[in-house]
């Protein structure tokens, strides 16, 4: 069965322009859509995608060619040498005679096909290859765009999960120092001391594998855009966080089945295999066309000196009777790859509704995780208040304490990681239901601040941050008098 015709292709040609269109601006501070823009303008593999665009369009005009008018024209220009020998039965001797001479002959002909069932299936396949090239182009383009914003979220997640894990070290150190402090007067035993230690090397562990994320995170949107930034906007801790809408999954099935442009490439897929099947078909049927042509040659041989030319007009027919079964075996060979090509469709349906149903759900979950998250700081804040105001009267100790700061620092890196995963799918949403576009993009770039902006300059780890404050342990344990 032919599935529906995709839309038109005056609205196929305008989409891979689109994005381009809608992005071109000047650029202004490194913000998401910024750094979209230069990825649309700079992007190797999208740059790659619009060139292999263009090829395929060109190939259309090519297919076209073979139905248009075709002239030739052909001329050679000959010096000819004739040897004769002849002898006489009578014995009266021997004979012979030598010519040399030159020749000259021109040719033009002109042909136009009158049907050519062959060709035509092939202008068509070509306007089918343009239909499956502009939705790949499409989705090249969303993926780009999807890559950029993973990227750029990416280097805002590895930051202030960095942060997180400098004040964690920070923290442990001045725990670290006082736990030796009061080893060093009898306080406590050298025990605490090597927990407080083991804790400090472990947190100076995790800020060296965030550092290290962090940068990779940075050159990871220099390969995507082939421009380096000092500086990136940060996510408002007031974003919104709501369920994705439409709400239900199947609304947004519905919209990936219309508007996926994988989908939709897959779709054009098996027409341009329906579309090779009538060419393979279309080699049993005559090709008819008309032509006209006229020939001049001339000549100083001798006894011959002189030109003679002719003209010709008519129409021809031609008619495969048999090709040794390579017609048949290509209508079969056609066939099979067209049904492939309904199973390669079919697939890549099934492949787009799972994703766009895990999608939505892990959006949804999402919603609910960063709640969570910012709740789970708030507990474990009041826990590790609890804690140090045990550690004070002495019913805690040391481990106490740095187990309850390590699950603050968690807490805190772990509500950053589900902030920047709900934004991340909530756009892989849209992509996986062709709905990415530049409107989602400003959507998100709202709620940026420049006012927080994030460098790859790695801050001293002396340096204070907004985490400091909450890691105030308290004064040590004293012995009663």
């Amino acid at each position: 069965m032919k599935p529906y015709r995709p839309v038109s292709s005056g609205r196929r040609v305008l989409l891979p322009c689109l994005l381009a269109v809608s992005l071109a601006g000047q650029a202004q501070a490194a913000d998401l859509l910024t750094i979209t823009r230069d990825a649309i303008d700079n992007n190797a593999s999208l740059a790659s995608a619009r060139a292999q665009y263009g090829s395929v369009e060109a190939g259309r005009d090519v297919a076209r060619g073979d139905l248009l008018p075709q002239v030739s024209a052909s001329g050679q220009v000959d010096h000819n040498r004739l040897y004769e020998s002849v002898s006489s039965s009578r014995g009266s001797g021997a004979g012979n005679g030598d010519d040399s001479y030159n020749s000259a002959s021109l040719t033009l002909e002109a042909t136009q096909a009158l049907f050519d069932a062959a060709n035509s299936a092939e202008v068509d396949q070509a306007a089918s290859r343009i239909d499956q090239q502009t939705y790949q182009l499409a989705a090249t383009e969303q993926q780009v765009l999807i890559d950029v914003a993973s990227a750029y979220f990416d280097i805002l997640r590895a930051h202030e999960i960095l942060e997180a894990r400098r004040a964690q070290e920070r923290a442990i150190g001045r725990q670290l120092e006082q736990a030796q402090e009061q080893f060093d007067v009898g306080l406590i035993a050298i025990t605490e001391v090597e927990e407080a230690r083991a804790s400090f090397d472990q947190s100076r562990a995790d800020r060296i594998a965030a550092e290290n994320d962090l940068q990779v995170s940075f050159e990871t949107l220099e390969r995507l855009t082939g421009q380096r930034y000092d500086s990136i906007d940060a996510l408002q801790e007031a974003m919104p966080v709501t369920p994705p809408q439409p709400s239900g999954r199947d609304a947004w099935v519905e919209l990936a089945m219309d508007n996926s442009p994988l989908v939709l490439a897959s779709q054009a897929g098996v027409e341009v295999s329906e579309d090779a099947v009538d060419i393979a078909r279309a080699q049993r049927l005559p090709v008819v066309e008309a032509f006209a042509n006229y020939s001049y040659s001339d000549t100083d041989q001798d006894q011959m000196d002189g030109h003679n030319s002719q003209s010709q007009v008519g129409a021809r027919v031609s008619l495969p009777i048999y090709t040794g079964g390579r017609t048949s075996a290509g209508i079969r060979q056609s066939t099979y790859d067209l049904e492939s090509s309904q199973y390669d469709f079919e697939d890549q349906r099934r492949q787009t509704v799972q994703q766009v149903r895990s999608l939505y759900t892990q959006v949804t979950n999402d919603v609910a995780t960063v709640e969570a998250r910012a709740q789970a700081i708030v507990s474990n804040q009041s826990a590790l208040d609890a804690t140090r105001a045990g550690y004070e009267v002495g019913t805690r100790n040391i481990v106490d304490v740095l187990n309850a700061e390590q699950s603050l620092y968690d807490a805190i890196a772990d509500h950053a990681d589900a902030r920047f995963s709900y934004v991340i799918d909530l756009l892989t949403l849209r992509q996986q239901s062709g709905t990415l576009n530049v409107q989602a993009i400003e959507a998100i770039n709202d709620w940026l601040s420049a006012e927080q902006g994030v460098s790859l300059a790695l801050p001293e780890v002396g340096e204070a941050s907004r985490y400091d404050e909450a890691m105030n342990i308290g004064a040590p344990p004293r012995p009663e008098s």
